[in-house]
């Protein structure tokens, strides 16, 4: 008796033994898992950030460029930047500067949140795949690695919130003497699925996809080789002993993609904002010029807009905003990849993608 009570109680002890063993190894397990979601909280945060700081630190030029963009050519209204945003200040004082900026930080907030995940995420992935391929586990992220991730996110990013983008549009267009107000977003949202049914918001989604390939792609692509390259090489003294880039550096790198990006991608965004307002029977003043020479808004497509656009106004009309979006994007896209790192920082995230 005394022999099988020993035996069960060493049978107990390693049960025991056994349940923390395992309830450790569970805990080991939680923890990474844990750790991953709030990285990635964190991650979508700093992104947040980025784009409602960046966006809202250019709106009178973003709105500038988009009446541009869409404004009747048979009654110009907007002719140049500094004389645009005089216009817009005389006529409808300086809310009529950041008329649609709050449509467009619900829009931008969510975008660039996605958009550098997806990005970090992308950049993971494909380095992985390119590392089995290639069988070098020492592998680097390449320039062209960087503008397939690139691209990658901005599709993600755009597709997920583009009805958002193109009821900003709409009320960024509205004047005082539009035909009929949309009064918000909810208000834009609910009277477009009423009148031009679901399909119309995502008008323009086409062009918006080809677009943001080489304008998203482009922008992460040479933002992070221009920063390896400072790094590596640390020209004219630029990077300190650390090999860290100091902000007005990181600026300047933001800047340059920003440009690059922008000009090969702009002609697409002119049709995107076009196409936007086809089926918008109360288009606002500045796109039916007051109702006294109208145009037509009738577009069958991405191929029939750049047709109709360059027959009707030149090849010029492709450019329609160019200078304030040059003016604009320079220190949007700078202000949003300085801001999103130097919050990732202040969160204690690791912004390295790479070695």
């Amino acid at each position: 008796m005394a022999s099988e009570d020993v035996k069960a109680s060493e049978s107990a002890v390693e049960k025991i033994v056994s349940l923390a063993e395992e309830a450790k190894l569970a805990r080991q397990e939680i923890r990474p898992t844990s750790h991953a979601v709030i990285s990635i909280c964190k991650s979508l945060v700093a992104g947040g950030v980025a784009g409602g700081v960046s966006r809202t630190a250019v709106a009178p030029l973003e709105r500038l460029k988009i009446l541009l963009q869409v404004q009747n050519s048979h009654s110009i209204k907007y002719n140049g930047t500094i004389s645009g945003l005089k216009y817009i200040w005389r006529t409808e004082g300086f809310k009529g500067l950041f008329k649609g900026n709050g449509t467009n930080c619900a829009r931008i907030v969510p975008n660039s949140a996605v958009k550098f995940f997806s990005y970090e995420q992308a950049s993971k992935g494909i380095l992985y795949l390119y590392k089995q391929q290639t069988g070098n586990e020492d592998a680097p992220l390449t320039p062209l690695l960087r503008l397939g991730a690139g691209a990658c996110a901005g599709i993600i990013a755009m597709s997920a919130t583009y009805p958002m983008d193109m009821v900003r549009g709409r009320i960024t267009v509205q004047t005082e003497k539009s035909p009929y107000q949309y009064r918000g977003m909810v208000h834009a949202l609910s009277t477009i699925l009423r009148e031009e049914g679901p399909r119309a918001l995502y008008k323009g989604w086409l062009p918006s996809v080809i677009g943001v390939i080489p304008y998203v792609g482009l922008n992460f692509a040479v933002y992070e080789s221009l920063k390896e390259w400072l790094v590596k090489t640390k020209p004219l003294g630029l990077v300190d002993d650390s090999s860290e880039l100091g902000v007005v550096t990181r600026l300047a790198c933001g800047a340059v993609a920003g440009t690059l990006g922008q000009t090969v991608a702009y002609p697409l965004d002119v049709v995107r904002r076009r196409m936007q307002m086809v089926g918008w029977k109360d288009a606002a003043s500045i796109v039916t010029g007051d109702g006294r020479s109208k145009t037509s808004l009738e577009y069958s497509g991405m191929i029939d807009t750049f047709r109709k656009t360059v027959r009707y106004e030149g090849f010029s009309a492709l450019y329609k905003g160019l200078v304030p979006n040059s003016v604009k994007v320079v220190p949007s896209i700078a202000i949003a990849f300085v801001t999103y790192e130097q919050v990732k920082d202040l969160l204690g995230v690791e912004i390295r993608i790479s070695d």
